[in-house]
């Protein structure tokens, strides 16, 4: 599971990253962090695509918050029974857990 989210963590990170710094040219004087660059790659995919450069972030975006969602529901169903417990403990009544408490600060 740990390669699981690596492998979802690293292209996000990376792809976000170089948008960030490309979109507010900020170089350090590689070629590839360039505004012009960044607009270059959005007009080849634009124009693969058909779609107009500026609606790509947006959809680049959409399609991030759905791959996310669907990790993270991954997530949610392999861990599902402690969240179960943890929900079941969180919702108990307030005299159940006051009487929990209690009986683990009597034990020897």
């Amino acid at each position: 599971m740990k390669w699981f989210l690596i492998l979802w963590a690293g292209p996000i990170a990376l792809l976000g990253s170089w948008y960030g710094l490309s979109y507010y040219d900020m170089n350090f004087g590689f070629f590839m962090l360039t505004r012009q660059t960044h607009d270059l790659v959005f007009q080849i995919y634009g124009h693969i695509l058909g779609v107009p450069p500026e609606d790509l972030p947006l959809l680049v975006l959409r399609a991030i918050i759905v791959d996310s969602l669907l990790v993270f529901a991954i997530l949610a169903f392999r861990r599902r029974r402690q969240i179960s417990a943890w929900w079941q403990a969180r919702h108990q009544s307030p005299a159940a857990s006051l009487a929990s408490d209690e009986s683990l600060s009597s034990a020897p």
